[in-house]
């Protein structure tokens, strides 16, 4: 009896083993070979916002916007238990997401943007090119060369916003089941990250556009166990398997600011700043089209 407990304990370890997935499943077997370490490839990260950004038709006019910032304004730190976290919980560099999907709407024929984010060292860089050309005429004796730098483009909309909210642990449940010592279970956990982008006139500081838009962030785990007596004396077996799934914060704001870039280029289009061509399909109109889309109406606002 108890060799075929200690066999049934083998195929047991062996199989709860099996269901959690391996570290090695997405190494690169090439790199693996050589420095005899898991390194996973890297890879570009294409959501399904993205997509749909990629796929808009080019504008007819590409308005020129400029991005200072995209900040945190949700003030939290990252939850750990029982220790003071210095980290906050959600991204800082949220302004690069609102960049990429800028010059993601259709494959990059939709926004100029303009640096703004590292002005600094790009005006110091301007001012480097500058005086090189000074320094190269006056050697070549040729005061006539020209020495300027075309100027820097101006923004015609400024795009402001920020990361305003962040709930954790809004929603969360679960399931289970035991009989006999054997047992399963279940459970999850939702929460939200919201984001505000908002399109300003620089001319008249006038708030042009206004979007908000809000990702779910959904985590799971599943897991089973055994406790059993093998053998009335002192023998006890107690095995437990399990594995969790966390959607990743950044990826959820990523496709937050997506969203929120796609909906400020329709709610544009809705109030004549400009004009998406036609045959264009809206998908938050009725029946998942706007008419007025598709035929290059401009909607006045009364």
């Amino acid at each position: 009896m108890k060799n075929l407990g200690l066999v049934g304990l083998v195929i047991l370890l062996t199989s709860g083993c099996a269901s959690i997935p391996s570290s090695y499943d997405s190494c690169d077997s090439t790199v693996m070979s050589k420095v005899g370490t898991c390194i996973e490839k890297a890879e570009v990260v294409k959501i399904p916002t993205y997509q749909e950004l990629a796929d808009l038709p080019p504008a007819k006019v590409m308005p020129v916007v400029a991005v200072y910032g995209f900040l945190d304004k949700t003030g939290q730190r990252k939850r750990m238990d029982g220790v003071a976290s210095f980290s906050t919980a959600v991204t800082q560099g949220a302004e690069a997401f609102l960049i990429d999907a800028l010059k993601t709407a259709g494959k990059g024929k939709w926004f100029r943007v303009v640096e703004r984010t590292n002005l600094d060292a790009l005006v110091r860089e301007r001012q480097i090119v500058r005086s090189a050309r000074e320094d190269f005429a006056n050697q070549e004796g040729n005061e006539d060369s020209p020495t300027g730098i075309q100027p820097l483009l101006f923004a015609g909309i400024l795009l402001d916003g920020g990361i305003i909210g962040y709930d954790t642990n809004i929603e969360s449940g679960g399931r289970g089941a035991r009989t006999l010592g054997v047992g399963a279970s279940v459970s999850y956990r939702r929460d939200v990250v919201t984001v505000s982008l908002r399109g300003i006139s620089v001319l008249t500081g006038e708030i042009l556009l206004n979007v908000q838009t809000t990702k779910t962030i959904l985590s799971t785990g599943g897991g089973d166990d055994v406790f059993k007596f093998m053998d009335m004396d002192t023998q006890l077996v107690e095995v437990e398997d399990g594995v969790a799934t966390n959607e990743g914060v950044s990826k959820a704001t990523r496709s937050a600011i997506e969203l929120a870039v796609l909906e400020l280029i329709y709610q544009g289009h809705d109030r004549g700043f400009w004009v998406i061509t036609d045959g264009h399909r809206h998908p938050h109109g009725q029946h998942g089209r706007n008419e007025g889309h598709l035929n290059g109406e401009k909607h006045d606002e009364e």
